[in-house]
């Protein structure tokens, strides 16, 4: 679908604002993504307990923690093509509902094999994101889009932290009424599982496709593309910039899920922490979703203006080997009150990248949005495929996991500058951003990046 054709973009974000189309949609994405992490995670604190309860090894719970993650690779592809085709609406509301039943369903395993068939299931939910990140660039203009891309998914993964403090509680909370912990973190998968099945109805009740309505009715009245998926992911598969942009994903968002799944059996292990306890330490690091996403967008969209497109590939440069320095410090942290620090410094700089990786995504092609969208946050689930084999490895200490993801996370930051633009789509960009920007009343982007727009606006200047 060609969102340059989509009108009426948000060009402020008014969190209060629960009327109009466009922010009715950023309040469903986010809540709809949080729940989904809510899901797609809800087993993970309680991994101390599911190890002993099914006597898994070292080994079987690391592969456990790569099913979960590595059916969402394919996931998000489909769902980059069906939320081309279909529209975000219904693309999000089948997921959800269809998702909700293997989280609900894990409690029915009794062995191994089960247990990582289901976790594997689980990981479908995943695709929630990209569903997110594609509703929110058609209802966002160029000058917030990374912020509101930001925004949406880092709230979303702050589900990933609540879960770590949230399901011990609903664990502890069911066995203190007499059930047993082997039934307990059974009977504690159906509340998340209720709530995406809830949340799957409220999204296609309350939201819809684009700020002026339904996609198959505009497209029926031929006012946007035709998005029968008809080359539209071939065409995205094919750009060199796309595969960059799915490392450097991978590089941070997948290391956030590899941490959300092993960070609360790290820290019960390696300093002797309760469940409870360890939840509550590991959750700090999804927490900081809730500002430090949002904060990479926005420098995103700062750098965007200031600098043009360029800008916002270089910022995300930079935010990403700082990401694999922070990383590379924690993992040698031996004392409980220094690791938890470097741990959210750490956290920090991995939201901030997946923010600003989301600012350059909706410029890369906008014919394929769904699909570029769907290839990157699918380079985010490979990454934590390839990490996981590292924490499944029973003569390499978790700790010298971490070290070794570090050194690899600072290498890829190099990859961010393989994502150039052409001068005629800085020029093009360049136009929409000052009309965004005329239209909220803001002043037009600042001496440098006008002298992009002075190409092809003409008298684009400076007020």
């Amino acid at each position: 679908m060609d969102t340059t054709q989509i009108r009426g973009q948000a060009t402020r974000i008014t969190l209060r604002d629960l009327k109009t189309p466009q922010m009715r949609a950023f309040h469903m994405t986010w809540v709809a993504f949080f729940l989904a992490f809510y899901g797609w995670f809800g087993i993970a604190p309680l991994m101390a307990v599911v190890r002993d309860d099914l006597e898994l090894t070292k080994t079987q719970v690391g592969n456990t923690v790569i099913a979960s993650v590595a059916v969402t690779v394919v996931a998000r592809l489909v769902v980059g093509w069906m939320v081309d085709r279909y529209g975000p609406r219904r693309t999000y509301t089948g997921l959800l509902i269809v998702g909700s039943l293997p989280v609900m369903g894990i409690g029915l395993a009794q062995n191994y094999e089960t247990f990582l068939l289901m976790r594997l299931a689980v990981g479908m939910i995943g695709a929630s994101f990209v569903i997110t990140q594609y509703h929110t660039s058609l209802m966002f203009a160029p000058n917030v889009v990374g912020t509101a891309n930001a925004t949406t998914a880092g709230w979303g993964n702050l589900g990933g932290g609540v879960t770590q403090m949230v399901m011990p509680l609903v664990f502890t909370a069911i066995v203190t009424l007499g059930v047993s912990e082997a039934v307990g973190w059974r009977i504690a998968m159906i509340v998340p599982g209720l709530a995406l099945m809830v949340t799957g109805v409220a999204y296609y009740r309350f939201t819809r496709d684009s700020p002026e309505g339904d996609l198959r009715e505009l497209r029926a009245d031929g006012r946007v593309t035709q998005g029968k998926g008809d080359g539209s992911f071939l065409e995205a598969a094919r750009d060199h910039r796309v595969w960059a942009l799915a490392l450097v994903y991978g590089a941070c968002f997948g290391i956030e899920l590899t941490i959300n799944n092993v960070a609360a059996l790290y820290y019960h292990d390696r300093f002797g922490l309760s469940v409870a306890e360890a939840g509550l330490i590991a959750g700090l690091f999804g927490l900081m979703n809730l500002f430090a996403r949002t904060t990479g967008g926005a420098l995103g969209d700062r750098a965007g203006i200031r600098f043009g497109l360029r800008g916002r590939v270089l910022l995300l440069t930079v935010l990403l080997l700082a990401e694999g320095i922070a990383l590379i410090m924690f993992s040698r942290m031996d004392v409980l009150l220094l690791a938890v620090p470097a741990m959210i410094v750490f956290s920090l700089f991995v939201q901030m990248s997946e923010g600003a990786t989301f600012s350059v995504v909706p410029f890369v092609n906008r014919r394929s949005l769904g699909s570029v969208a769907g290839i990157v946050g699918a380079g985010g689930n490979a990454g934590a495929v390839a990490a996981g084999f590292l924490f499944r490895m029973e003569s390499l200490a978790t700790q010298d996991a971490f070290l070794i993801l570090g050194i690899l996370v600072a290498t890829s930051s190099g990859l961010a500058l393989l994502v150039r633009f052409t001068a005629e789509t800085e020029a093009e960009e360049r136009q929409r951003l000052g009309a965004a920007l005329e239209e909220r009343g803001h002043c037009a982007p600042g001496p440098r990046a006008a002298g992009v727009a002075a190409t092809s606006r003409g008298n684009l200047a400076d007020t």
